[in-house]
């Protein structure tokens, strides 16, 4: 009976594992459908900590994942995929990583949070994202 047990709980864990396995790939494949309620068009981001505000043209509400590593060809994994929240792990091979959240409080409002690594130098921010007007 011992050796059942044993055997069972080892099928478990098993199982397990292979349940922690397949949840990463479904998250990376995941729509981030909250970051595409995000209005395009130029948005300020005013950072909490002085550094002076930044502009930038968004032209779809994922730009506002990888602020320190943009234009990056990063793999990303989706940690969480909320109605007004998203968190986002990215890895930039040979460049750096990032983990950032988006939380929107309106179509031209959100709140980003984002920590890493870029260019060898770890960063961290908090900043209010606000639509301003249209691209230039």
């Amino acid at each position: 009976m011992r050796k059942f047990f044993l055997t069972a709980l080892a099928g478990l864990g098993a199982a397990g594992a292979l349940t922690l396995a397949v949840e990463p790939s479904a998250a990376q494949n995941a729509s981030l459908a909250m970051l595409g309620q995000l209005d395009r068009g130029q948005w300020e981001l005013r950072f909490r900590d002085g550094e002076p505000s930044q502009r930038i043209c968004l032209r779809e509400g994922s730009d506002l994942i990888q602020l320190r590593h943009r234009g990056a060809n990063c793999s990303r994994l989706v940690v969480e995929n909320g109605a007004r929240q998203v968190t986002v792990q990215y890895t930039c091979r040979g460049n750096g990583y990032g983990r950032t959240s988006v939380r929107r409080e309106s179509a031209t409002l959100a709140q980003v949070e984002s920590q890493g690594i870029a260019g060898g130098r770890p960063f961290q921010f908090s900043a209010e994202a606000r639509r301003v007007g249209a691209c230039h």
